[in-house]
């Protein structure tokens, strides 16, 4: 069993767990629901395989609880986000896209820009987190524009 609080143990007996290979796109009338995906618009492309970190919390005094997460498909999307929990009023997502970075780089080995004033692994941003609010029986999609200097959010349909 792993001691890292964002990673998920299928043997779990929480009772607030639910099937995280859900893909609804409408919350219940008393939950949210959440989906992303990434795109690299330095490229045009979509970003594959970066891990993505869903927490949420019931209030915006109370600590933040990790849900899990998933990682980008071929097509960038996280489609097996954690369902979730009933109360949830804020939600933040994290990408670790520093792995991502690190591996265009490599296969690009030619992007000098990108391996300017970096630090030690040529990556800018090795991770983004974005926290927004939620209200029940709505869906939330937020997708995440990124190139290696900057990024955008907004929540799309």
């Amino acid at each position: 069993m792993s001691t890292d609080p964002m990673s998920t143990d299928s043997t779990s007996t929480d009772s607030t767990s639910t099937d995280s290979t859900s893909t609804d796109t409408k919350g219940t009338d008393t939950t949210a629901s959440v989906s992303t995906h990434i795109l690299d618009t330095s490229v045009g492309r979509p970003a594959a395989d970066v891990a993505v970190r869903l927490a949420a919390r019931a209030g915006r005094d109370a600590d933040w609880r990790p849900l899990g997460g998933s990682a980008t498909d071929t097509d960038g999307r996280c489609k097996d986000l954690p369902a979730l929990p009933e109360g949830t009023t804020h939600v933040r997502l994290d990408f670790e896209v520093e792995a991502y970075f690190e591996k265009k780089q490599a296969d690009a080995q030619q992007d000098a820009p990108a391996n300017r004033d970096s630090g030690t692994s040529g990556v800018f941003f090795p991770e983004v987190a974005i926290t927004f609010a939620v209200t029940p029986g709505e869906h939330y999609h937020v997708p995440l524009l990124l190139n290696p200097f900057g990024y955008s959010v907004y929540r799309g349909s």
